[in-house]
C-alpha cells in the first residue's frame, strides 16, 4: 500500500507540472487551492483592515478600530475551526465557504463603516482575487507557464520554419503593407494609448479564436488517446479537465505567436533602420520622423525612428492574429505546429490512463 500511495502521488506530481493539476481525481478547490493561497489571503485581509484608517480619528480610534476587525474576525475563525473540531486557532487544512465568505465581506464591512463606498470596492476586489488564486492555484497556470518556457526554444525554431516554408505569402505581403503610403499615415504618429488599445483588440481576436477552436484539439487529443492500448480504458474527461487541458494549449500556443511575432517586428525595426530614409519617410508622412540615434555600419546611415517602431509593432501585431488563425485552420500547418505540445499531451494522457487504472486497485503495487 506504501509503494502503491507513493506511486499515486508520483503520477499526480507530474500533472502538477505539466500544469494539468485537474487529472488528479481527488483534486478539490477546498483543500488543494485556497488553503495554498490562505498566506496571500491572510496578508491582503490584514492589508485591507490597516485601510480602513483614518486620519480624522485620533491614534487611539484608529487602533481600537483596527483591534476590534481583526478580534472579531480571530472570534468567528476561532468558532468555525472549534465547529470543525479543531484549534481554535489553527491554519485551515481547507478553505471552504465559510472561510471565503469572511474574507470577501468583513473587509467590506469594516471599510463600508469607515469610508463608505470603498467598501463595494474591497468587496470587488476581493472577488477578484479569490478568482485569480482559482485560476493560478486551480488551473496550474504558473505551471503551464513554466512548462511552455522550457520548450519554448523547440518550439519558435519549428514556428519560425513553419513560418518561412508553409506561409512565404504572409511574409511577403507583410512587406508590401511595410512600404505603403498609407500604413504609415496610419500608425506613424498615433498616441500609444491608441497603438495599445489596437494591439489589445488583436490579441483579443486571436484569443477568441484559439479558445474556440481548441476545444477541438482537446477532443482530437483525447480521442487519439484512447486509441492506445495503455489508455484504452481511460475514463472520458470531465468539463473541468477539458478546460485544463485547453488552457495549457493556449498557453502554449499563445507564447508561441507572441515569440513569432515579435521576430517578426524586429524583422521590420531593421529593415527600416536600413531602408527608410529620412526623404522616404517625409514623402509618406510629410515629416522626417523622430530620430532615435544615428550611427552608420559599413557606409550605411542607420537612423531608427519612433514612426519606424509604430508601423512595425502594427505590421507584426496583424501578422500574429494572421499565423494564430492559419495554423489551426489549414491541416498541412496544423499537425507540424501542434507536434511537440500536443505530443507531451498524449504522454500525459497515457500516464493519467495508468494513475486510474492503478486507483482502482490494478497494477503493479495494487
Amino acid at each position: 500500500m506504501d509503494d502503491r500511495a507513493q506511486r499515486l502521488a508520483d503520477y499526480e506530481r507530474s500533472f502538477r507540472r505539466a500544469g494539468l493539476p485537474l487529472l488528479s481525481e481527488d483534486y478539490s478547490a477546498r483543500s488543494d487551492v485556497f488553503n495554498r493561497a490562505f498566506p496571500l489571503l491572510v496578508l491582503v485581509l490584514l492589508a485591507e483592515l490597516v485601510a480602513a484608517l483614518d486620519v480624522d480619528w485620533s491614534p487611539l480610534a484608529n487602533a481600537a478600530a483596527v483591534t476590534g476587525a481583526l478580534a472579531a474576525t480571530l472570534l468567528v475563525v476561532a468558532l468555525v475551526n472549534r465547529a470543525r473540531e479543531r484549534r481554535a486557532l489553527a491554519i485551515p487544512e481547507d478553505v471552504g465557504a465559510v472561510e471565503l465568505a469572511l474574507f470577501v465581506l468583513v473587509p467590506a464591512v469594516v471599510l463600508g463603516a469607515v469610508h463608505g463606498g470603498w467598501g463595494l470596492v474591497a468587496l470587488a476586489g476581493n472577488l477578484v482575487l479569490l478568482g485569480l488564486v482559482l485560476l493560478t492555484f486551480g488551473f496550474g497556470l504558473g505551471a503551464i507557464v513554466v512548462w511552455a518556457a522550457r520548450r519554448l526554444g523547440g518550439q519558435l525554431a519549428r514556428s519560425l520554419l513553419l513560418l518561412a516554408r508553409a506561409i512565404p505569402l504572409l511574409l511577403f505581403f507583410s512587406l508590401v503593407l511595410f512600404l505603403t503610403t498609407e500604413m504609415w499615415q496610419v500608425f506613424a504618429d498615433r498616441a500609444g494609448a491608441t497603438l495599445a488599445a489596437i494591439g489589445l483588440l488583436l490579441a483579443l481576436v486571436a484569443t477568441a479564436f484559439l479558445v474556440v477552436r481548441l476545444p477541438q484539439e482537446v477532443a482530437r487529443i483525447e480521442r487519439d488517446t484512447s486509441t492506445l492500448g495503455q489508455a484504452a480504458d481511460s475514463q472520458p474527461l470531465r468539463p473541468l479537465q477539458r478546460a485544463n487541458v485547453g488552457l495549457v494549449l493556449l498557453i502554449g500556443h499563445g507564447l508561441q505567436i507572441a515569440v513569432v511575432t515579435v521576430a517578426i517586428g524586429a524583422f521590420f525595426v531593421a529593415f527600416g533602420t536600413i531602408a527608410i530614409d529620412g526623404d522616404v519617410l517625409r514623402s509618406w508622412t510629410g515629416e522626417p520622423g523622430h530620430v532615435l540615434f544615428t550611427i552608420t555600419v559599413l557606409d550605411v546611415p542607420l537612423r531608427p525612428t519612433t514612426e519606424l517602431l509604430r508601423v512595425s509593432g502594427a505590421i507584426a501585431a496583424l501578422s500574429g492574429v494572421y499565423y494564430a488563425i492559419s495554423v489551426l485552420t489549414d491541416d498541412r500547418y496544423r499537425e507540424e505546429f501542434l507536434e511537440e505540445i500536443t505530443g507531451q499531451l498524449r504522454e500525459t494522457f497515457v500516464a493519467r490512463a495508468e494513475y486510474l487504472v492503478l486507483r482502482a486497485g490494478g497494477g503493479p503495487g495494487g
